[in-house]
């Protein structure tokens, strides 16, 4: 379908006025205080000499033949080789191994690494993208399909098929959003089934390992280790390009004296600005001079992170060897991503040797960077914090110029956890001897903070369990509210509780209000007839249980209301994107380009969820506004429009309408599981699925 050509205006903010850059008041001069010299005489590459596991691994796998057990260590240290050693005695066994990861992009990656170690005939993926060799006897897949997969089971009163679970990055538990998924999961695992936990290091593994011993009837072991693969130094950056000790001593919480001498006073030092960043260039000069390269360099925003590259020199021009090497991997990368080739970021990479990693790009490009990086070929990455969790391209350095960190609302002061996970990507196992971190002043700086988190103890874990109407109808499909009941006192919320006042009767209470609230979603749900008076599931509850989607109760409605019959699919992919967009974006859309046949289904739809929506508001349930922005940028998507117009629509970036049309995919796949009850709107949804997941999204 043919868009009406439509002026794009910007989305936010001003752009950078003025060619070239904006005066320099100083240029750094690459010095380095005498007390580093030893620090600095350890920098190289290790002696490479046979694999010897270390004691934390031999320990952790012997220990998971009998026991649960909860392995803590910090980021690189080789907590994949005991889940390796773990399913590689299983498979010996004649047994099947679950591997569940937080991302589609780890899963991925682990499928790859496991087929080559055990063969590809063994091993299959689950992701909801990718399903793949799924009788295979090990199954790499996301924690929902695992937590799905175990609702079947209860449901269809089939046990588990897997004799070994390993739940990577299991700190997940604690995180705000999907933490609910790792509790359900850990709740739901048949006691039979053995438990294998990775974590990052966390202040509570003893505590978990507790619960899960309560739970499970069987010993949950906590093996930690606290030792870096790689020792950390922590180093200051001065203004004038010296670096220095950050430390008073390097397992200190105070900064060294002459850091802070040099910072104090009146009016501070302050580092040169160029496009109102650090001259990034210069510093690359200076850590290059004293060998710290590569290095991470952590920014405030995706625009930092790409305004970043446009102020590095163009080292490759005077190394014509390094920079063929460049540019032939590129040749070769490329070619697997088309289009890529045209990618505006590309000449940083062959010029300068550096990228830029965030959100706002492609997966196929944050994936090629990864690759440059992991491979040594890049001297820079610039990245957003987010970017330390999920993805393993350490370097030699990182260097942080904000002591804060976005969480999705707003700045929040780093966490010992976060400020961890971030250094953690400082010194290559096996590449590096000794790894940087690297902190410098700035106007979202605070030094003391940094200082202070350093070594400071690692966060405990939180429960994040909470209601959903997709958790209680697939509980109702094979549990009573009292079953339900008895399942919410066994959470991790309730064992937190008894344990934090060393009161049982805190366990109580915490798992009645759990219930209740339970119980305001199942009244709620027997209101609107998903749910009998009986408290089981109706015809319509049956089917809505399989929407395993954030909003499946609006566009259960939807369908019970008629909206989606006869649907064409890139319409039906529209509406079903109004119900995926959670980010709060500011979106500049002109209504009068868009189709009218888009817009007289929104308005529409805006009034068939509108009684929803007040039911909802009235019975204190939470609802996210219906915008008209995501459903015009899925519709032009759908309908074949190229992606550099698609993104014009609603001026998006690259990886947000990557993500956005993804997340789509996902909620059209629960609608092709509908097939016996909506058959023509599944086989519509198989459509729009096709017509959506195609390059640059996904490659062909």
């Amino acid at each position: 379908m043919a868009y009406k050509k439509k002026q794009v205006y910007p989305r936010r903010g001003r752009p950078y006025k003025g060619r070239g850059r904006e005066p320099v008041r100083q240029t750094l001069k690459p010095e380095a205080d005498g007390r580093l010299n030893k620090v600095f005489s350890k920098i190289g590459v290790p002696k490479k000499g046979e694999f010897k596991p270390d004691p934390f691994q031999v320990e952790a796998v012997e220990t998971v033949k009998e026991f649960d057990c909860l392995v803590t260590a910090p980021t690189g240290s080789g907590k994949t080789w005991i889940a390796v050693e773990a399913i590689s005695h299983v498979l010996k066994q004649g047994g099947r191994s679950w591997y569940a990861s937080p991302l589609k992009a780890l899963s991925n990656s682990k499928f790859i690494e496991f087929s080559d170690i055990f063969g590809p005939e063994n091993v299959g993926i689950l992701t909801g993208d990718r399903k793949e060799n799924t009788d295979a006897p090990i199954i790499v897949g996301t924690t929902e399909i695992l937590r799905n997969q175990l609702y079947d089971c209860m449901h269809m009163g089939h046990d588990l098929s897997s004799d070994f679970v390993v739940l990577d990055e299991a700190h997940y538990l604690g995180d705000e959003q999907r933490g609910v998924v790792w509790e359900e999961t850990i709740i739901y695992l048949p006691v039979r089934v053995p438990l294998l936990l990775l974590s990052a290091t966390i202040g509570n593994a003893d505590q978990i390992a507790a619960w899960l011993t309560s739970i499970r009837d069987r010993e949950c072991k906590v093996v930690s280790e606290t030792k870096r693969p790689v020792p950390l130094f922590s180093l200051f950056l001065h203004p004038s390009g010296r670096l220095m000790p950050f430390l008073a001593t390097p397992k200190s919480k105070s900064m060294d004296k002459k850091v802070r001498d040099s910072m104090s006073g009146r009016r501070p030092p302050k580092m040169p600005m160029e496009k109102g960043l650090p001259p990034m260039g210069q510093i690359l000069k200076v850590l290059s001079k004293y060998d710290l390269l590569p290095a991470i360099f952590f920014l405030k925003s995706r625009k930092d992170c790409d305004i970043a590259l446009t102020l590095c020199d163009k080292v490759l021009k005077d190394n014509p060897a390094r920079r063929r090497e460049v540019r032939s991997r590129m040749l070769e990368l490329v070619h697997e991503h088309p289009y890529l080739a045209g990618h505006r970021q590309r000449r940083f990479i062959e010029q300068a040797a550096v990228g830029s990693h965030h959100s706002g790009q492609l997966p196929a490009w944050k994936l090629l960077i990864e690759s440059l990086m992991t491979e040594g070929l890049l001297d820079a990455v610039f990245a957003t914090s987010t970017v330390a969790a999920g993805v393993n391209f350490p370097a030699r350095s990182v260097v942080f110029f904000n002591s804060d960190r976005f969480n999705g609302k707003e700045f929040d002061p780093l966490t010992p956890t976060q400020y961890h996970q971030m250094t953690g990507r400082a010194g290559r196992r096996g590449m590096d001897a000794i790894g940087f971190s690297i902190a410098a002043p700035g106007k979202f700086m605070d030094l003391d903070h940094v200082a202070r988190v350093n070594n400071a103890p690692t966060d405990p874990v939180d429960s994040r369990i909470r209601m959903d109407f997709s958790m209680v109808l697939n509980l109702l499909l094979s549990h009573t509210p009292e079953d339900v009941r008895r399942l919410l006192h066994r959470s991790f919320a309730s064992f937190q509780a008894a344990d934090r006042f060393g009161d049982p009767a805190m366990a109580v209470e915490v798992g009645e209000e759990l219930w209740e609230d339970f119980m305001a979603h199942m009244y709620f749900l027997i209101k609107e007839g998903y749910v009998s008076e009986e408290h089981k599931l109706t015809q319509d509850g049956l089917w809505a249980s399989g929407l395993r989607v954030d909003q499946p109760l609006v566009i259960a409605h939807c369908f019970r209301s008629g909206l989606f019959e006869g649907m064409e699919p890139a319409l039906l992919a529209a509406m079903i994107a109004v119900f995926v967009q959670d980010k709060d974006l500011d979106v500049y859309l002109d209504d009068r380009a868009l189709p009218k046949i888009l817009l007289n289904k929104f308005t529409q739809l805006v009034r068939t969820v509108g009684p929803l929506f007040a039911g909802l508001t009235e019975a204190g349930f939470e609802t996210r506004p219906v915008q008209l922005w995501p459903a015009a940028a899925i519709h032009a998507w759908a309908a074949g429009n190229t992606w550099e117009y698609t993104k014009a629509v609603a001026g998006m970036s690259d990886g947000d309408l990557a993500m956005l049309i993804l997340r789509t995919a996902e909620n059209l796949r629960q609608v092709k599981n509908l097939r016996e009850v909506f058959p023509q709107a599944a086989e519509a949804a198989a459509q729009a699925i096709e017509a959506i997941k195609r390059p640059p999204v996904v490659e062909e």
